[in-house]
């Protein structure tokens, strides 16, 4: 074989025309102040795709392996156990240093980002992308973001000392944008199951194109905030750094510790994209509904970076896994 083949082959298994618009995506919303309305677009359009999204999950699955989903106690217990247990003992041993190398406000939005529940949308999306266990992901990132409406504040006032608050509306954004278009989907599923089975292409479109809109609604929306004029090149810096390490360490402890408690491969991936992510769609209101005004955009800037960061790395290791099946 040719070493131009060779070398077009091996960049092929690594460069990923997804991530590179992820990124573009990224680096636009950061870089070009998008008017208002066009912000809100973005937003509704992510929406609007998420449901949809879920829809075509609930009408492709057949019924019989969503109940499987919510049955598998050991891979639901063990993602919130990465998501609740193991994220907040990583975020309590870091504190201290990242006091030291921020600013006080940015380390306790590091440490509250330990505290937030797993995303719902990337979560499934990567899981689908990846082949692995799509109703046990539904069913695992669903009930953590759920249970993060009450955990999260909890954990927020146990350890750093603040009083906290719950947004009904997440709550409810949650049932009406996520289970109830899956759960139509599912009344719908004996008539458009076969098809869309027999089209996988078109949800692993839908995965892709409802990632990108997220992105570009959570980027787009701090751009408008002016939550980047707080940031220094530095604190972006060792943001990432700290975020690569937390991530690099959570996406290794989910991986290998879901394969010591002997899953297969299916269910590890569920984990390993359930129980390594945090929410920005529910960071921000919480954040805003527990901390003064003041603190809030300083709070939630690891979280956005933390999000963009996990979203990057995960739809490359999602890609991977996918070529691997």
């Amino acid at each position: 074989m040719p070493a131009s083949t060779r070398l077009g082959k091996s960049l092929g298994k690594w460069f990923d025309p997804f991530v590179a618009i992820i990124l573009a995506t990224l680096a636009i919303g950061i870089l070009v102040p998008f008017p208002p309305f066009l912000v809100q677009t973005f937003h509704v359009l992510a929406g609007i795709f998420t449901a949809l999204l879920f829809f075509l999950y609930g009408a492709r699955l057949r019924t019989e392996e969503v109940w499987r989903g919510v049955k598998n106690l050991k891979v639901q217990l063990f993602t919130l156990f990465c998501t609740f247990v193991m994220f907040p003992i990583l975020g309590l041993i870091s504190h201290p240093f990242m006091g030291y190398v921020l600013s006080e406000r940015f380390a306790l939005g590091f440490l509250f980002l330990t505290l937030l529940p797993s995303t719902v949308q990337a979560s499934v999306s990567f899981t689908s992308l990846a082949g692995g266990d799509i109703p046990a992901a539904v069913t695992a990132a669903t009930i953590s973001n759920t249970l993060g409406m009450f955990l999260t504040p909890a954990l927020v006032w146990l350890l750093m000392g603040q009083s906290a608050g719950v947004r009904l509306d997440n709550f409810w954004g949650v049932l009406t944008h996520l289970l109830l278009p899956f759960i139509l989907g599912q009344l719908v599923q004996p008539w458009l199951g076969p098809t869309l089975r027999a089209h996988a292409a078109f949800t692993k479109f839908s995965d892709r194109l409802t990632i990108v809109f997220i992105v570009a609604a959570a980027v787009s929306s701090a751009t408008a905030q002016g939550l980047w004029s707080e940031v220094t090149g530095w604190n972006i810096v060792a943001l990432l750094l700290a975020a690569a390490v937390l991530l690099s360490f959570m996406l290794a402890f989910t991986w290998f510790g879901s394969a010591w408690l002997g899953l297969p491969r299916a269910e590890r991936i569920v984990v390993l994209m359930c129980g390594s992510k945090k929410s920005l769609a529910s960071g921000l209101p919480i954040a805003a509904a527990i901390f003064p005004t003041s603190l809030t955009a300083a709070v939630t800037i690891p979280v956005l970076v933390f999000h963009q960061f996990q979203l990057v790395v995960c739809a490359a290791i999602a890609r991977r896994l996918g070529s691997e099946k």
